[in-house]
């Protein structure tokens, strides 16, 4: 290769096998390799893919002669077990080969249905009452046993196993659920659990990955209107899997919903957002709730990982937040990657922009631009209504009093819409420390290098005006986890916490990052 010639990103995509006569859950892995093998195409990005099982020797062999600049996990299963998936994660991790998606320990947890929810309940997220067989055969779980509708699951099982009418069961006693628990386990050939079945709405949100904030794309609820009374109305395998059957063709997904349901939509989207911060998620998730007949939202199951294919819940949700099925598989990528390794930065990096925002800057105050600010920040879903007005008065003060007011804009632009803006200003009451007030993104463009140009043209200007260095102040909640590690990732280390700050329990963060410019 010519020296300083441009080499490509280098994706290995890597699946489980999939024996010929595999069932159709398993057989949907290979088109969704065809859809990430497209995407990287479209992309200019390298790619390569391969299969693996529980001998991960021929993987380790791939990753040392192509050396990709990441991997992309398809994995479902190992040697059929979908509890096996953590390994390929783990393995790159042990190597320092960036992995696509959840850690190793968050996709472990996440495949232990048990493990999840007492998760989620020890973080105060609401999740149904469930028992184990253990729990039933206790004396404390007969006495207290509250009869009533149960579903019974597998406990380490995606793709809807053993899900179908009679997993729907009515139990009047511990001894009679755990007749019927014991009958499913059999059935199945899989440990199973019985959880309380909660009577009302099902909903889907995905969650995408994104520069600081996770984006929580747009809920999709599931329509049984066409059930007859006395159909259970649960998704199971055959509305997944089996095409032509009652649930396949009676099952599908709405994305319209009457303004009457907007704080439930609100709820259901931080809910979405919690379970990604408390179980530590990254790349793509789906949470799946039900919504019981007064209105309260239950978490059945975290997804990491779910299905790419173009049919599939996930991609509907992309679609219906304006991105595509290649936006969507660049952002995972991309968020994989060390902040360092952007593309504009890899030596493997492609330099072409494909879905990568290239916006101009301006630092023009208008008076539109209050409107704007107060659009961008509210669709975070992150800040409280007054935290919105602090926002867009900050326009209003700039305007008003000019460069006097110490705050500085920049606004990020392409094709006349504002993508995203920041806020700072130098600290009155020092020679050369900087803050910045605010930076935030349209949550449908994060993930596409927004966010990180901004971030570096702020530098730029407090650089070039003599700062030294420059602080942001943060909340120190487990939602806004994903906020503190990009800050990280840009170069800013944590200066200092501040118990209590924002409210009991609320502690603010402050990070600092050093210009280089000195006045010596």
């Amino acid at each position: 290769m010519t020296a300083g010639a441009a080499t490509r990103l280098r994706v290995l995509v890597v699946h489980n096998s999939v024996p010929d006569d595999a069932p159709a859950a398993e057989r949907d892995v290979l088109e969704q390799v065809a859809v990430v093998a497209d995407a990287c195409r479209e992309l200019n990005f390298a790619c390569d893919t391969m299969s693996c099982d529980l001998d991960l020797r021929p993987l380790l062999a791939r990753v040392e002669a192509y050396r990709p600049d990441v991997v992309f996990s398809l994995v479902e299963s190992l040697a059929g077990r979908d509890q096996l998936a953590w390994l390929i994660p783990g393995l790159l991790e042990t190597i320092g080969v960036p992995c696509t998606g959840s850690a190793s320990g968050p996709l472990n947890l996440s495949n232990d249905k048990l493990r999840t929810k007492e998760r989620l309940k020890l973080a105060g997220l609401p999740t149904p009452a469930w028992y184990t067989r253990e729990d039933l055969q206790r004396d404390a779980a007969r006495k207290s046993f509250q009869s009533g509708p149960f579903i019974l699951k597998a406990i380490s099982e995606h793709a809807s196993l053993g899900l179908d009418d009679t997993a729907l069961v009515h139990a009047e006693s511990a001894t009679d659920l755990l007749g019927r628990l014991q009958q499913q386990t059999e059935r199945l050939q899989k440990p199973c659990f019985a959880e309380q079945f909660i009577a009302g709405r099902e909903f889907n949100l995905s969650v995408l990955a994104a520069e600081a904030q996770p984006q929580v794309l747009p809920a999709a609820e599931i329509d049984f209107s066409k059930f007859p009374a006395d159909k259970p109305r649960i998704i199971g395998y055959a509305a997944k899997w089996d095409e032509g059957s009652f649930e396949f063709d009676h099952t599908p997904r709405m994305f319209s919903f009457p303004p009457a349901d907007k704080p439930l939509l609100d709820w259901l989207g931080s809910l979405a957002r919690s379970c990604w911060q408390v179980l530590e998620l990254a790349g793509w998730v789906r949470v799946d709730f039900r919504v019981d007949e007064q209105g309260q939202p239950w978490i059945l199951e975290v997804n990491t990982n779910p299905c790419l294919s173009p049919d599939a819940g996930f991609a509907a949700a992309v679609q219906q937040a304006g991105l595509s099925l290649t936006q969507s598989v660049e952002r995972i990528i991309c968020t994989a990657l060390p902040i360092a390794a952007t593309r504009a930065e890899l030596p493997n990096a492609s330099k072409r922009q494909v879905g990568q925002v290239q916006a101009t800057l301006r630092s023009e105050v208008t008076a539109a631009d209050e409107e704007h600010v107060r659009e961008i920040v509210a669709a975070t879903g992150m800040f409280r209504a007054n935290e919105v007005d602090v926002a867009a008065e900050l326009v209003r003060v700039r305007l008003r009093d000019g460069q006097s007011s110490g705050y500085e804009f920049l606004f990020a632009e392409q094709a006349g819409q504002v993508l995203g803006y920041a806020c700072y200003g130098q600290n009155t009451v020092t020679l050369a420390s900087y803050d910045l007030y605010w930076i935030a993104v349209r949550p449908e463009l994060q993930g596409r290098g927004i966010g990180q140009q901004l971030l570096q043209a702020v530098e730029a200007s407090i650089a070039a005006a003599g700062g030294q260095q420059i602080y942001i102040e943060t909340s120190n909640r487990p939602d806004y986890a994903a906020t503190r590690r990009f800050y990280e990732r840009c170069g800013y280390a944590l200066e200092a916490v501040l118990r209590d700050y924002y409210a009991a329990g609320d502690d603010k963060a402050v990070f600092v990052r050093r210009t280089g410019y000195s006045s010596k």
